[in-house]
């Protein structure tokens, strides 16, 4: 089969399109004949060198979520068979013709969508619905704040979040990302360039906020928190560390909290693709949660496409076409 390889750790350019055996589905997995797969920062992160993959998953070939075909099951694989369309999650090697990966991290195609949207489903939805709605208890008629909300992060928990009956509130880099998170759902999104979101939204506040900033940020969240609010990280992009008042953490009974997603175990993330299932499934049927696909590339194309992630131009998800 033919891989996305990271050569080395290094620019967009180490990308490297090669031959690789197809891989075999331990008794667990199924192998999928890929047809589409989703680009996340993660991806990036491993191309640079910064965030290895957990053990047992490719060193040199990314990919965290992909769309396709069953094509083999393995031996204790019951509930999935060959030829189903799925998208699934897994730990790496989704830039790829083939992929295995555990059964249980398996969603079926939902009704309608095409490979390359799904595709762009099970980092983001996976992320959010864990750290939005299981960490961060949102429920219907509280206030989230999104920051980063014109991501593939953002535009899930946007549309998510209003799908659950909640008012949302969030931040991007321009006037054209804003429009597009309020054409999505949000009541209203704030040009962090322009404006100090803070500022913005302190004579209301919210209950929920779901960063993947950090730095300066960490103290503007706290203040805008409602009593007994709660503060999710995905990420720190800029920077870990951030200074508060430990007093108001306490005066206010909030909670802060985060995850990373990748590292977690199989068993973990077999119960977070059933509650996904069951959740946020039947709402993508019903149309109330749509892909917003920014660009597509051919497999080969891989580091174009990773050059346009770190650029943060795109609105949306990026994915690879792997076949038709």
């Amino acid at each position: 089969m033919k891989a996305v390889v990271i050569s080395q750790p290094g620019a967009p350019e180490v990308l490297q399109i090669q031959e690789r055996d197809k891989p075999i589905p331990a008794p667990h997995q199924v192998l999928v004949r890929v047809h589409a797969a989703g680009i996340n920062r993660p991806d990036v992160a491993q191309r640079k060198g910064h965030y290895p993959p957990p053990a047992g998953a490719p060193v040199d070939v990314p990919g965290l979520e992909i769309a396709g075909i069953i094509e083999t099951c393995g031996e204790r694989v019951k509930h999935r068979k060959p030829g189903e369309a799925v998208c699934a999650l897994l730990p790496g090697g989704g830039y790829a013709e083939y992929a295995v990966v555990d059964a249980h991290h398996c969603l079926p195609l939902p009704r309608g969508w095409s490979f390359e949207e799904a595709a762009s489903l099970p980092e983001t939805v996976f992320t959010v619905w864990h750290n939005v709605f299981q960490r961060g208890k949102l429920q219907p008629r509280e206030t989230l704040l999104v920051h980063g909300g014109s991501s593939g992060i953002g535009i899930t928990a946007i549309q998510l979040a209003k799908a659950w009956g909640a008012k949302v509130f969030a931040t991007a880099g321009s006037e054209e990302k804003c429009r597009a998170c309020e054409a999505l759902g949000a009541d209203r999104c704030i040009n962090y360039k322009t404006e100090d979101f803070e500022e913005e939204l302190k004579a209301q506040g919210v209950n929920v906020i779901l960063d993947m900033v950090g730095g300066d940020y960490i103290p503007k969240n706290l203040n805008l928190l409602h009593p007994d609010g709660r503060l999710v990280f995905i990420n720190a992009m800029h920077g870990a560390q951030g200074q508060f008042d430990v007093r108001q953490v306490m005066q206010k009974r909030l909670t802060i909290t985060g995850s990373t997603l990748r590292p977690r175990d199989a068993d973990f993330k077999a119960s977070l693709t059933a509650d996904i299932e069951k959740h946020v499934w039947p709402l993508l049927e019903a149309g109330k949660f749509k892909a917003v696909l920014y660009k597509r590339f051919d497999l080969t194309e891989a580091a174009q496409a990773h050059a346009l992630m770190e650029s943060s131009e795109h609105i949306g998800k990026i994915v690879l076409k792997v076949r038709e």
